[in-house]
């Protein structure tokens, strides 16, 4: 029964944290703003940072199962 809550937000944060971490290389291999009015390399490192974290989560969500 509680491993259907798991499974969904182990899901959501997974797919947000891969999705964050193709966006935010993509943007910086294009040499493109990842956002705007902020250093380049302080947006770099904290969508990254974000994104791995996000995706660590994901993946403790599954190991919780």
């Amino acid at each position: 029964m509680e491993s259907g809550p798991a499974i969904f937000a182990g899901t959501a944060f997974t797919l947000f944290g891969a999705g964050l971490l193709l966006w935010t290389a993509t943007r910086a291999l294009h040499r493109a703003p990842v956002a705007l009015g902020v250093s380049p390399m302080a947006a770099i490192t904290f969508a990254t940072s974000m994104g791995a974290a996000f995706l660590i989560l994901g993946v403790w969500c599954f190991g919780r199962l």
